[in-house]
């Protein structure tokens, strides 16, 4: 009797850690999604949501891990080649050409992907069939939501990577969100969602990140103390002296904690951060 093996996961995490600003989002997480498969990213404004979607996307690498597309490594040159034609993104940036009509700015998309004949049914499916003629600017924050997930439709890609779809949806568009998700799954596509809003997506894996704490740095009338323990009045970065006004300050010191660039001594005074006895100052 000879065993079945199981199929191979369309995308897993193997092992997958995630940096971002010196602080970790993931650690050593592993995910595998099979076709009609769901993720759903949650969390905290700033847990890492988007970050999470940019390293699936292939924008950035994992800190350590791998990410596998039908068993490929998709960090490897010849295989993201492949990989990024199968991807759907949806990212805050609308990328809405406002002078175009609602019908080129979908049409658009979907001639670059060689096809045709989709853009005016998602449209419509999506409520907008009746606006296809008018001009993209006449439409409001909902509408032009409502716009890119038709474009998303119309492209028809397998995997599709959502961030934030329902804002400024109101319920009717969520229900349609819904809905498209649902008829992607039934035809083996892929979804993988951050949200920090409900949306119903059944049978769906939820992978919550949790809050990233930032670090503090104080700010007093006598200097700052930057995390090496030393109180800087003015600060060199790469060679070149700054006043500590509040953008050189922060800049400074981001600086050194990503780079650990030298932060030195001076004697002058702070007098821009001084308006206040204390404030402090988020990295």
């Amino acid at each position: 009797m000879s065993l079945r093996r199981p199929p191979i996961p369309r995308l897993l995490l193997n092992n997958v850690s995630c940096m971002r600003n010196a602080q970790q989002i993931l650690r050593h997480t592993n995910i595998s999604i099979h076709d009609g498969g769901a993720l759903v990213l949650t969390g905290a404004n700033g847990s890492g949501k988007s970050t999470f979607l940019r390293m699936l996307a292939g924008f950035s690498k994992p800190s350590a891990g791998e990410i596998l597309w039908n068993g490929h490594d998709i960090t490897e040159s010849g295989v993201f080649h492949q990989y990024k034609l199968q991807l759907n993104w949806l990212s805050l940036k609308e990328a809405i050409k406002s002078n175009f009509t609602v019908l080129d700015n979908v049409q658009w998309f979907e001639v670059l992907e060689s096809k045709q004949g989709k853009s005016l049914p998602a449209l419509e499916f999506m409520g907008l069939g009746r606006l296809a003629k008018e001009k993209a600017r006449m439409l409001s924050m909902g509408q032009r939501k409502r716009l890119q997930l038709a474009r998303v439709m119309a492209m028809d890609r397998p995997i599709w990577l959502l961030d934030e779809p329902s804002v400024a949806l109101d319920d009717e568009g969520v229900k349609l969100l819904e809905q498209m998700i649902a008829d992607h799954r039934s035809q083996g596509g892929i979804v993988i969602v951050a949200t920090h809003l409900p949306i119903a997506i059944e049978d769906a894996m939820i992978l919550r990140l949790p809050p990233r704490f930032p670090r503090r740095i104080t700010l007093n009338k006598r200097g700052v103390y930057c995390p090496k323990g030393k109180a800087v009045n003015r600060v060199r970065v790469s060679g070149t002296e700054k006043t500590t006004n509040a953008y050189y300050l922060r800049k400074a010191i981001v600086a050194s904690v990503k780079r650990e660039v030298e932060v030195e001594k001076w004697p002058s005074r702070v007098e821009d951060e001084a308006r206040d006895n204390r404030m402090e100052c988020k990295i």
